[in-house]
């Protein structure tokens, strides 16, 4: 499949929150499996273990989603996407620096594209002893201790959107962006509210999806951002976690049907969701896209089914 469009992104590089209390989105941080930091402009940070400078990102003021970054390949990339938009390629004040083009989607959302970020050294993840089962025995005279603590967060794995107009958004980011459609959501022949996009990266497998966008009947919004965890022992250690810190838990544990992930979804002080996942679905840009069902994108191959918090 081959996508047309300005520029082709890379992959989500990071979500902006404000909050009036740092000092608690900070402790929220923790339990979930981010690394806080306070930031030269006093702003909070997170990183995961990855090599992405950071993925989280939170200023003092009112509670409420601020806006979301994608991750450009080049600079020369911003310069073409800032040409073609009217837009300027202008240093980006944040740790890791670079550059950054900064526009406005379609439901009045910024959305920070980034490139040329000083990546940091990526943090030890832990070592386990692998899995038995009744197809093999990999784990031999020794015993299974998975630890306990917060999950360890590596990336940021996708951003999902709630949406006024389907169909815009979903040009509007298609001509800007390079992304592919894995799962359209479809109500009937006719319609569809939604769709799950993975980035165009060629032969190089890709999540299968980096950003979702579904048609929300309260209008436009923040859904939930998804964070990629060292394996199942993790989100489940980090499950314990949460649960212990008293937490708000909203969905999971389960296995979805759409990208496969094992999820467990959270909210923050202040309502917002957010998700661990692992083993997930991975899709070069030959594979193609498909069309599914809402009984798809809600139902689970396993766990229990969504809360009504989550429609």
């Amino acid at each position: 499949m081959v996508t047309s469009s300005l520029i082709k992104i890379e992959d989500v590089s990071h979500v902006r929150f404000s909050a009036p209390d740092l000092a608690e989105m900070r402790q929220f941080l923790t339990d979930f499996g981010l690394i806080p930091f306070e930031g030269p402009d006093g702003r909070l940070y997170g990183r995961g273990s990855g090599t992405a400078p950071f993925v989280h990102v939170t200023e003092e003021g009112e509670a409420g989603f601020s806006g979301l970054g994608l991750r450009a390949a080049s600079v020369a990339d911003l310069r073409t996407l800032a040409e073609a938009e009217g837009a300027e390629v202008r240093p980006f004040e944040a740790p890791g620096g670079g550059q950054v083009v900064i526009l406005t989607d379609p439901d009045g959302r910024t959305v920070e594209v980034v490139a040329g970020q000083a990546p940091v050294d990526p943090l030890d993840l832990p070592r386990r002893a692998p899995w038995n089962n009744a197809a093999g025995r990999d784990r031999l005279r020794q015993t299974k201790r998975t630890g306990q603590g917060p999950a360890h967060v590596v990336r940021l794995g996708h951003i999902v959107l709630n949406v006024s107009d389907f169909r815009a958004s979903e040009r509007w980011y298609k001509d800007r962006f390079g992304l592919i459609t894995s799962d359209e959501i479809a109500l009937t022949p006719e319609f569809s509210i939604g769709a799950f996009f993975r980035c165009d990266r060629g032969d190089t497998p890709t999540d299968h999806h980096s950003l979702f966008m579904i048609q929300s009947p309260k209008g436009s919004g923040f859904n939930h951002a998804a964070f990629e965890v060292a394996d199942v022992d993790d989100l489940m250690a980090g499950h314990d976690r949460l649960k212990a810190a008293g937490r708000t838990a909203e969905w999971g544990v389960g296995r979805h049907i759409l990208g496969s992930q094992v999820f467990d979804y959270w909210r923050d002080p202040w309502g917002h969701t957010l998700e661990h996942w692992t083993d997930g679905d991975l899709f070069t840009a030959a594979d193609g896209s498909s069309t599914a069902t809402l009984q798809d994108l809600l139902g689970v191959q396993w766990g229990p089914t969504p809360p009504p918090t989550m429609g």
